[in-house]
């Protein structure tokens, strides 16, 4: 009996892990298509982008089947089931996962360090007209090594490192030795992965700070202002396109007689032409928006979108507070920076945290809950990333244009995207600690109670309580994800002050969101400074 509720409840987390994961899959294939570029699409680059982007949100998935299981070993008056009360079955269900977790880990790796910088060196390769393949795969490597020995050393890196403090001065030579032993013994594949998943995580914790803040107040402010109206674009850019003309006149007439025109004249003339030919092609766009249907339908869903917008700066400021909240809790009840803001127990209400406590027992509510968040996490990332393109400090390298975007900035993209993602689980252990850490999980505490009468003998008070930091490592079980998190105290450090960067640079974010009017209609289709191919040929 303890057999079958074991395989029925095993089979109904993994079912919901497997529907969840054919659904990434058609979720990104759609997301990379709608963005690729229809005249320079590259099968080998849309294959790459479409499983990199789907294997990071499938890691992002296993999270709430981690804590599934470490929920359902228990009952709700904090004992174990029958299936689980032995330590070796605990101990099976938990490797499963953990099983998983090198699985992705060591793919994401493989698709940071080799597979991604593979596909963009040899499509940058074939750009520069080199028509030997061969030629092409060499260079590619060549370029590729480099990510390569940076991986290599953050896995010997992470499985030297000491985790254990070294033995006193009175220890033996003997103990000194022991101990360099054990450790390069303990230190197998886990601390490697760890250390090394750790790495690509703090980028991607700028990459949050940076990207993901400002799409969480930049999107939902688009939604509830909406855009301009295509007639008086129409309208304007008429205007603009004649005032040009009129001075392109201008220039050309002081030539009439046969006189060359000046440096000066000649460099205004070729800005005038310049501004001219995009303000055509601002006409032709907008002439094709004005009659487009999704123009048409998307003013009929006009009311839609602002409740869209206003649920999304809702839920932001949400994440928001339930972060500040979590931040200011480590703050005051931590150990401090060096144990890397670990705190024993919830001390200040977590709204976020509260929900997903409640939600947990009725799966899978809490696993739809977290799909959600992860999929706002990458919808909010994506809305940063098109409003500010991909930059490398202060240069601009692509622009992100739905059905316009280069197989280098798809690349880019899920890169930017993947690790993104990983910053995510801890971002979800910030925004609710205890729920990530142990799930629904209650463990029983026997309190003596003193006697009522002189015949009567001392009772035992069985309480429950919510599993933490503090509870016996016997009665509560802790996930794995949190172990890979917390490998490293001063990862947590950096990721403890990333979290108020996010924090900051949201609040700055939704100030100049505000600020701006108005996007246009075709905003992102043509600007004067585009680096991409001219796209006129997509308007016909």
């Amino acid at each position: 009996m303890a057999a079958q509720s074991f395989l029925s409840e095993s089979v109904l987390g993994w079912s919901i892990f497997t529907l969840i994961l054919l659904g990434i899959l058609v979720f990104c294939w759609v997301y990379i298509r709608k963005f690729q570029s229809r005249q320079e699409s590259e099968v080998v680059s849309t294959i790459t982008a479409i499983c990199a982007l789907a294997i990071a949100l499938i890691t992002s998935a296993l999270l709430p089947v981690d804590i599934f299981l470490v929920s359902f070993m228990k009952y709700s008056n904090g004992t174990y089931k029958d299936w689980a009360a032995s330590n070796e079955t605990r101990a099976q269900i938990e490797d499963t996962v953990l099983y998983g977790y090198y699985t992705l880990y060591s793919i994401i790796l493989f698709c940071v360090f080799l597979w991604i910088p593979f596909v963009y060196f040899y499509y940058e390769e074939r750009d520069d007209d080199n028509t030997n393949r061969c030629s092409q795969v060499k260079n590619a490597l060549k370029y590729t090594a480099g990510f390569v020995i940076v991986c290599v050393v953050l896995l010997l890196i992470g499985a030297f490192i000491p985790l254990k403090p070294p033995p006193g001065q009175n220890s033996t030579q003997w103990e000194k030795v022991q101990y360099l032993f054990e450790e390069l013994g303990s230190s197998h594949g886990l601390p490697a992965l760890s250390f090394s998943i750790s790495s690509l995580t703090l980028i991607g914790m700028l990459a949050v700070i940076a990207y993901t803040a400002y799409g969480m107040s930049v999107l939902p402010l688009n939604l509830i202002k909406g855009t301009r109206s295509v007639a008086y674009e129409r309208l304007e850019n008429t205007e603009d396109t004649d005032e040009v003309e009129h001075q392109i006149e201008k220039l050309k007439s002081k030539c009439a007689d046969g006189r060359p025109l000046s440096s000066r004249d000649r460099h205004n003339l070729q800005e005038l032409e310049g501004k001219l030919q995009v303000l055509r092609r601002r006409g032709r766009h907008l002439e094709i928006a004005e009659r487009n249907c999704c123009t048409k339908v998307g003013s009929a869903l006009r009311p839609i979108k602002i409740l869209l917008g206003v649920f999304f700066i809702l839920v932001a400021v949400l994440f928001t507070v339930a972060l500040f909240i979590s931040n200011l809790d480590k703050a005051l009840h931590s150990a401090g920076i060096s144990s890397g803001f670990v705190i024993f127990g919830t001390n200040l209400t977590n709204p976020l945290n509260e929900l997903l406590l409640t939600l947990q027992p009725v799966f899978p509510l809490d696993y739809i809950l977290i799909t959600v968040i992860t999929m706002y996490f990458v919808i909010t990332s994506m809305a940063g990333i098109r409003n500010m393109g991909i930059w490398f400090f202060w240069i601009r390298l692509y622009k992100i244009r739905p059905k316009r975007t280069r197989p280098q900035a798809l690349l880019f993209l899920c890169m930017i995207l993947l690790l993104i993602v990983l910053h995510t689980s801890y971002m979800i252990y910030s925004l609710a600690p205890q729920y990530v850490m142990y799930g629904s999980q209650k463990y029983l505490v026997q309190t003596q109670m003193p006697p009522v009468g002189p015949a009567s003998g001392n009772s035992t008070l069985s309480t429950t309580r919510i599993c933490d930091a503090i509870a016996p490592e016997d009665q509560c079980t802790v996930t794995r994800t949190y172990l890979f998190l917390h490998k490293f105290w001063f990862f947590s450090t950096i990721y403890y002050f990333g979290n108020w960067g996010f924090i900051g640079t949201f609040l700055i974010g939704l100030v100049v969101s505000c600020c701006r009017g108005k996007k246009s209609v075709i905003e992102g289709e043509v600007e004067a400074d585009d680096s991409d191919i001219s796209d006129d040929e997509y308007l016909h």
